[in-house]
């Protein structure tokens, strides 16, 4: 099962709106008629509301078919499959718990500030992943024949980013976290320096300025004490690998988590050159 744009909806419920219509302005009398009992029942109302509700329903998927034909393939397919393998990841334990989708609605909401229309889409596109029964070595297989080295590293970053937002991350998600950057064919290089990011800053929440240091060391994906000559390889080969010009047709959002890695990259090499 691959991604598909969510077609424009059609108009099934005009019926029941032009009937309405035509009881609240008087036309059709012998509708108004025949209605006339109903109003006084309540159930009129009850009518009122479902195609209020209709109507809702019907404006917001307007508006998410609008809001995808507007965004490039790369980027509806990459969002469509970063939320079946977060799926995936929190089928592991044979369950997905409220707290899990409440994560996954936090990190896009506020991490990648999307607004009410987008999110609407991510919660369709996680009602899809919830019934999907695609494997995730498929939705892996996919991701790697589709997108380039840079896109699977922001994945991954991801990944690990919504991973490490719980209060206590179980070994079996690291794991897969892991297994899909050995998937993926991210060097273990790589994949230590996106995990550190997180690791470390949690640890930095209750130790002082060592921890601090080692996670400079560790953003580098070097060992703490490395030397200047290290500092300096590991930081150029990391700017070339995150350069957000690389990700920009997976779309703003994901431009932008390239932009800030950057941002923590320069922090890490300004810090351990001046120290």
């Amino acid at each position: 099962m691959q991604y598909q744009r969510h077609k424009q909806p059609g108009c099934g419920g005009c019926l029941l709106i032009l009937l309405l219509f035509s009881l609240l302005t008087g036309g059709f009398s012998g509708l108004l008629n025949f209605l006339g009992i109903l109003i006084y029942s309540g159930i009129a109302g009850i009518l009122i509301f479902i195609a209020l509700f209709w109507g809702f329903s019907y404006w917001m998927q307007k508006k998410i078919s609008s809001y995808e034909s507007s965004q490039t393939e790369s980027h509806n397919r990459f969002v469509w499959l970063l939320v079946q393998i977060l799926i995936n990841i929190a089928k592991i334990d044979g369950t997905v718990s409220k707290e899990e989708i409440s994560t996954i609605h936090r990190f896009f909401q506020y991490n990648l500030r999307y607004d009410q229309t987008r999110m609407y889409w991510v919660k369709d596109l996680i009602k899809e992943a919830l019934s999907s029964t695609q494997s995730m070595e498929s939705l892996l297989q996919e991701f790697r024949d589709t997108f380039a080295y840079e896109p699977r590293l922001i994945l991954l970053e991801l990944i690990y980013q919504i991973l490490y937002t719980k209060r206590q991350v179980p070994e079996a998600e690291l794991k897969i976290a892991s297994d899909i950057a050995n998937y993926l064919q991210i060097t273990d290089y790589d994949t230590r320096t996106i995990k550190a990011k997180y690791k470390y800053g949690r640890q930095q929440q209750t130790t002082r300025s060592q921890g601090g240091t080692d996670q400079y060391y560790a953003i580098l994906g070097l060992e703490p004490g490395a030397d200047m000559d290290s500092i300096k390889k590991a930081y150029r080969k990391l700017s070339m690998k995150y350069h957000p010009d690389k990700v920009i047709h997976l779309g703003e959002e994901f431009r932008s988590i390239a932009e800030e890695k950057m941002k923590e990259i320069n922090a890490a090499y300004d810090f351990l050159t001046k120290k």
